[in-house]
């Protein structure tokens, strides 16, 4: 009996990695395609800067000083959910001392806290009505951005066929099972932009065509707000793109538990954008698109089950072997075999989980814990129960607010 459950687990796994390395191979060769940064000639779109806050007296006023120093001019519209500290009041005093920081400034107030997306949505919604044509640059308030980074990210749009372009995170106190993960998809962003486009995009510092994308596309009982506006922009014909040239900074969770806090979340968005986008999977009319996106929902929607499977296979042919003995022979060699495996995938995922960076067992933790999230992810969509709505890392910014980064 001991081969049944083996041979299940060894299909399994087979049938969540291949897909993995597939992909990997794949963004090997596009990243050698390279993307060519346009030639401007001369006429550049007006910039919005969308801030949305909430909650955010502590570093309110750094991250103002920060859009203030770009090195080009842009509006600022401020979207705030509803904040209970001083948020307002401190952007409406530091706009009074700044007049000529920036061309326009609007502040909106919503009556309650709905979820970022809605505040994204509602932002988006009075740029349209108001007619503005330009591009949409979105930030978050714990994000730092280089002088350069508006003025880099506007020159893409000199090309028409681009709608969205994203910024290279620069995280500070990563812990290296975060810094490993972040590699790994950033390596992906970077070659599926180089063929066609990448779905995700960090909405820490993204910029957009508005034309590109309507605020009705948007989900605002799901978060990943950043990522379906990447894809939408993609499905309404236009390319999205990450640019690893241009980065902002931040602060990562201070703890692996704020980590996983913080991945879970985002996982549960992915995994609803792309199954709010599951016909598109096979749409023929998105070339290569349509591949990225189907591999990116066996990653994120099928590898975890696989992977879940998989485990479940191996608990139950130790439960065999202990209550029937060790097999001999071929059997004793394969359930030898399996169990090495385990073993590593065991000590990596648990390494991962704590933060230790062991060298060649990194990468495979990363890969296990990103499907331990993506499984409780499932989880709580099951449940019923969405992580758009979620508490702040209040580590992150009193660390922020206490940096010397500008």
């Amino acid at each position: 009996m001991v081969w049944i459950p083996a041979l299940v687990e060894v299909g399994l796994g087979v049938a969540a990695l291949a897909p993995f390395l597939v992909h990997r191979l794949s963004v090997g060769k596009w990243r050698k395609q390279r993307i060519e940064y346009p030639v401007n000639d001369g006429i550049r779109p007006a910039i919005t800067v969308l801030l949305p806050v909430w909650n955010e007296g502590l570093i309110i006023e750094k991250k103002l000083d920060n859009l203030a120093q770009q090195s080009i001019r842009s509006s600022l519209l401020v979207i705030d959910s509803a904040s209970t500290d001083e948020t307002v009041s401190k952007v409406n005093a530091w706009i009074q001392s700044h007049p000529k920081a920036f061309d326009e400034f609007t502040l909106l107030t919503m009556k309650e806290r709905l979820g970022k997306t809605e505040a994204v949505r509602q932002a988006i919604e009075v740029l349209e009505k108001n007619g503005f044509d330009g591009c949409i640059c979105m930030t978050d308030a714990d994000a730092l951005l280089p002088p350069d980074a508006l003025e880099r990210l506007q020159g893409w749009f000199a090309d028409p066929s681009v709608g969205a372009v994203g910024a290279r995170a620069l995280r500070h106190g990563s812990l290296s099972s975060e810094r490993s993960h972040r590699t790994m998809f950033e390596l992906l962003r970077e070659g599926e932009s180089a063929r066609d486009s990448t779905p995700f995009l960090e909405g820490s510092c993204m910029m957009w065509k508005r034309t590109a994308f309507n605020s009705n596309q948007l989900n605002t009982q799901s978060n990943a707000d950043d990522a379906q506006i990447a894809t939408g922009v993609r499905l309404n014909g236009f390319r999205s793109l990450y640019d690893p040239n241009v980065h902002f900074e931040d602060m990562a969770p201070s703890t692996p538990e704020g980590q996983r806090r913080q991945k879970i979340r985002r996982g549960q968005g992915l995994q609803r954008l792309l199954m709010s986008h599951r016909k598109s999977w096979f749409d023929k009319r998105l070339g290569t698109f349509a591949s990225i996106l189907r591999r990116e929902a066996h990653f994120h929607l099928i590898a975890p089950l696989l992977f879940f499977g998989a485990g479940t296979a191996a608990v139950l042919r130790w439960g065999i072997i202990t209550i029937a003995g060790m097999p001999n022979g071929t059997l004793a060699t394969l359930h030898g075999s399996l169990a090495c495996i385990e073993l590593t995938c065991l000590v990596a995922w648990i390494l991962d989980r704590q933060g230790i960076r062991v060298p060649l067992l990194e990468t495979v933790g990363s890969v296990f814990s990103g499907m331990e999230h993506l499984m409780i992810g499932h989880w709580h969509s099951l449940r019923g129960k969405s992580l758009h709505m979620w508490e702040q890392h209040s580590d992150t910014r009193m660390a922020l607010s206490e940096s010397d980064l500008n």
